[in-house]
């Protein structure tokens, strides 16, 4: 493993908008209470300052073959931000060979920070506003279309049409969090997040982080990732990733066959940590969202949020720790954007619900209602 300084680096710019986000700040309490005595010291604090380079070597790689590398950033304060990155997804020959027009193939040395002269969203660490600015941060990019859970190698298509794809998400994301475990020993707080892809990623390795970290309060929240799939991706593509190996299979009770469903997996995992908070962020008419929706032989715009409001609903119901917000228009990812500061819904600026969800009482689920929400595009 090779671990170098990097100084602030350019912002990423990616096939798809992607969100990263990053979270959370200030004072309020505790969805638990922390071990007594002081936590011992974090070696990330050894790093310099600004994001630092990790390269793991070993099993890890991206899709075709290109290495993998993951970025880290101290910060001024005992909490951890774990972010995935997004960046599409690829499940046949059609979507795998499509030359990344579907999904990010490598990692850039451009995850979604810039210089803070340009910083937006939560990478605007001199935004008062902000309350996420002084965490530790580490950020897990994307590069073989599996949603961070995938671990099989899988050739599509015949003859010189063939592509051999590594789905070893799963592998990447171990890598990652060893070095996490190793150099944040005691955090008092856990925010797990991503967008797109990586709100998949968000919601299955949170489990993991939890169960390794007993004592620590940990926080979940999906950027922009509903997981609203055909039964034709479920039976016939899904299972090239393999994915079972990313399940939190110590909890009693668990069917892998079903977790796939995200209200299920939402479901279980709320259920067995119930001191967790789990959320998600989804716009109405998510543009990418019903874009592979309809790459999976999915319907109209208007089916997709359909079925984005029962699923949220679903969860709901059946997971008492779980709270959403839903935001008008049609935009994928928020917490980069400048908007992240000015979007509101139900009344609630976003990044006031955020705070709240990891400084204060939970907060309810909010939502447009009507006109408010925008038409699909």
């Amino acid at each position: 493993m090779r671990c170098k300084d990097r100084k602030p680096l350019p912002f990423l710019r990616y096939p798809l908008p992607l969100c990263l986000l990053a979270a959370a700040g200030c004072g309020g309490s505790d969805v638990k209470d922390p071990s007594a005595g002081a936590a011992p010291p974090a070696a990330i604090l050894n790093l310099p300052p600004g994001w630092n380079t990790v390269e793991p070597g070993g099993e890890t790689t991206c899709s075709r073959g290109d290495p993998f590398k993951y970025f880290v950033r101290p910060g001024t304060v005992n909490r951890l931000i774990v972010e995935f990155r997004g960046g599409g997804a690829c499940w046949n020959a059609v979507t795998c060979s499509a030359a990344g027009s579907l999904f990010q193939e490598t990692v850039t040395e451009d995850p979604m920070v810039i210089n803070q002269q340009g910083a937006s969203g939560i990478y605007d660490h001199e935004n008062p506003d902000n309350p996420f600015r002084d965490w530790h941060h580490v950020y897990i990019p994307y590069c073989t279309g599996d949603i961070h859970w995938g671990d099989n190698v899988a050739t599509y298509g015949e003859g010189s049409g063939a592509v051999t794809i590594r789905h070893k998400g799963a592998v990447n994301v171990r890598a990652a969090l060893s070095w996490v475990y190793e150099n944040v020993p005691a955090p008092e707080k856990i925010f797990v997040t991503g967008c797109s892809a990586g709100a998949y990623g968000s919601i299955m390795w949170s489990a993991h982080l939890r169960e390794h970290y007993k004592n620590t309060s940990v926080y979940q929240f999906a950027d922009s990732g509903a997981g609203i799939i055909t039964e034709t991706f479920f039976e016939d593509s899904f299972p090239s990733w393999k994915p079972q190996g990313a399940y939190p299979t110590w909890i009693s009770g668990l069917d892998p066959a079903e977790l796939a469903r995200l209200d299920v997996l939402y479901r279980t995992i709320g259920n067995h940590y119930p001191d967790m908070r789990l959320s998600q962020f989804n716009t109405v008419y998510d543009e990418d969202q019903i874009f592979f929706f309809r790459a999976m032989g999915g319907g109209s715009a208007q089916d997709w949020s359909d079925a984005m409001k029962a699923s949220i609903d679903q969860i709901e119901a059946s997971t008492p720790n779980f709270s959403s917000y839903l935001a008008p228009g049609s935009d994928h990812c928020i917490l980069w954007r400048p908007a992240f500061y000015t979007v509101e819904s139900g009344g609630k600026r976003l990044v006031q619900w955020l705070d709240e969800l990891v400084n204060g009482e939970p907060p309810a689920s909010v939502a447009c209602e009507g006109d408010a929400c925008g038409a699909p595009q």
